[in-house]
């Protein structure tokens, strides 16, 4: 391992853009304003040269390497960079074996940069955990997952989390432009480009520095006589997708943001976020399972039609595929973010199967069981049962259904829209027979 801070002449043409273009200082370093500003506790800690263990939370290409190399270096610190992906419990103790060495033969201390800390388990994550509590180690993790659910909290809560975010089209503009001006580390020569490319580039980022400067690069290795011109910013950007991680954090908080809309009857923010999913590579058979959800859990029985319009839309997937299939989505999406909401089945479902859950195993009462056999019928089974074809109305005023040893509860409360409505006011009417009719006595013989 190295000290990836020593100083060295760089004269390595073939480091990629993005790797020459690090920032050295926080005077170079774009973005992430809510923890820099002035005041801020993490910018207090760079220049007070104060290290304090932390996990860096944030997409990729947003500064977190680069921030846990300017800590190391502000704070002259060793530095030694691990990935997740590759280091294992062995790589832990070779980094704490060099930190002692530093720390005993050059009193410096150790920051230990660990990438995708996410990738690690329970038992490796606890591996340098006692290194961290004596000194000999500052920690500092690297994540794009949520460190509430993919880190330990005896890791947590020795670190701190600091969440970065993803880079405006401003600041990859700036970033792009200082690797057009710097003469040293930036593409190496005089290239000519429009602004209009560079925002184009920017755009195609996605919040990604290091994705912009390696399209700026590519670019530029396709330019003739230095000249970057619009088609090859076009040929370059195109074909990339936005960021989407498929089962990551992005995933979840954008289903999540697609369910909430169509919740909130904002049909045109609910297009967005399904247009942000299939832009990003999800399934839109995925998308088509979740919108049933929606329509029984956010619509239900006022308005019936959205569970059938997304089941045909499912349908027309299933039959036509991309892009045909996707238009029908977007139909049963925007239907259900017009649609009159209700959650009372969903609700009465919760308050039944908890009942259920809590109340074990009560008896089936002997007038609703089934008599298919001669001993089945001697013993009382459906005995006095009521036919409600048999009765005016298909009603049978005053029978009762739940368990004997259970009184009757209302779990489903129909909303005052759409088609609940009416039923609301069926089931006040017969709430009402029911009132003026006293039940009838199955015990009696």
């Amino acid at each position: 391992m190295t000290d990836l801070f020593a100083d060295q002449i760089d004269n390595d043409n073939e480091r990629p853009l993005a790797d020459r273009m690090r920032p050295a200082s926080l005077a170079e370093f774009f973005g992430q304003r809510h923890l820099l500003e002035e005041g801020k506790p993490l910018l207090r800690a760079i220049e007070q040269g104060r290290a304090h263990s932390m996990v860096f939370w944030g997409p990729p290409g947003t500064g977190k390497t680069t921030l846990a190399r300017l800590i190391a270096r502000t704070t002259d610190s060793h530095f030694i960079a691990l990935s997740a992906v590759m280091a294992g419990v062995k790589d832990i103790r070779s980094a704490v074996a060099e930190a002692e060495q530093h720390r005993q033969m050059r009193n410096r201390g150790t920051v230990l940069f660990l990438d995708e800390v996410h990738r690690f388990n329970k038992s490796q994550q606890d591996a340098f955990l006692p290194f961290v509590e004596d000194g000999t180690l500052t920690f500092i993790g690297a994540t794009t997952e949520n460190p509430s659910f993919e880190l330990n909290n005896a890791l947590l809560s020795r670190a701190r989390v600091y969440v970065l975010k993803s880079l405006t089209e401003e600041d990859l503009t700036a970033v792009l432009r200082r690797a057009l001006d710097d003469a040293d580390r930036g593409l190496r020569g005089d290239y000519g480009i429009e602004d209009d490319s560079i925002q184009v580039i920017a755009a195609a980022a996605d919040g990604d520095a290091r994705r912009a400067l390696n399209l700026l690069e590519l670019a530029a290795d396709l330019a003739e006589d230095r000249q970057i011109t619009a088609e090859t910013v076009a040929e370059v950007a195109s074909g990339g997708r936005r960021r989407f991680d498929k089962q990551g954090e992005y995933f979840y908080d954008q289903i999540s943001a697609l369910h909430k809309s169509i919740r909130g009857t904002d049909p045109d923010a609910s297009l967005y976020w399904l247009m942000r999913m299939l832009d990003g590579g999800c399934d839109p058979l995925y998308v088509a399972r979740r919108m049933i959800r929606v329509a029984s859990e956010d619509i239900g029985n006022a308005d019936p039609r959205s569970l059938q319009l997304t089941l045909n839309a499912w349908e027309v997937l299933e039959r036509l595929g991309s892009p045909e299939g996707e238009l029908a989505l977007a139909q049963a999406v925007v239907y259900l973010a017009c649609a009159p909401k209700s959650n009372a089945v969903y609700k009465a479902s919760k308050a039944a199967m908890s009942d259920a859950r809590e109340k074990g195993s009560l008896d089936v009462p002997m007038h609703l069981r089934n008599a298919p056999t001669r001993l089945m019928k001697e013993l009382g089974y459906g005995e006095k049962y009521r036919y409600a074809h048999d009765e005016e109305g298909a009603l049978a005023a005053g029978e009762k259904y739940f368990p004997d040893d259970m009184s009757p509860v209302k779990y489903y409360h129909p909303v005052p829209r759409g088609l609940e409505i009416r039923i609301r006011e069926k089931l006040d009417e017969i709430e009402r027979r029911n009132r003026e009719l006293k039940p009838i006595d199955n015990d009696d013989d």
